[in-house]
């Protein structure tokens, strides 16, 4: 199984994410804090080759999720929306089948 290209959006430091998106063949092509009010801009282009927009909802903005998510959906790019914990995120991938586990949680993917 080939491997998916995310862009993580949301918090200075990931932590123990990106190992876990590892373990499920996800790598992180960008990381994205969303700090910068360029980011807040409707219009904006997610990098090539993106496969997966993750938010990392408690360290965005309204405005900055809109338009990131806003981005992905014009480019036919699937979403996924969870708080920065690696349980969170767990959840988040076991809900839109990216990975096998239970998908029970209170994590949201579009």
């Amino acid at each position: 199984m080939a491997g998916l290209s995310a862009v993580v959006v949301g918090a200075d430091r990931l932590g123990n994410i990106p190992d876990l998106l590892k373990g499920h063949n996800i790598s992180i092509t960008h990381h994205i804090s969303g700090r910068d009010p360029s980011h807040q801009k409707r219009g904006l282009a997610l990098p090539t080759g993106t496969q997966l927009v993750i938010l990392l909802t408690d360290f965005l903005g309204h405005n900055v999720m809109k338009t990131f998510r806003h981005s992905a959906q014009r480019a036919g790019i699937k979403v996924v929306a969870c708080r920065r914990s690696v349980c969170s995120m767990q959840q988040a991938l076991s809900q839109c089948g990216l990975c096998p586990n239970n998908p029970n949680n209170a994590a949201k993917v579009h």
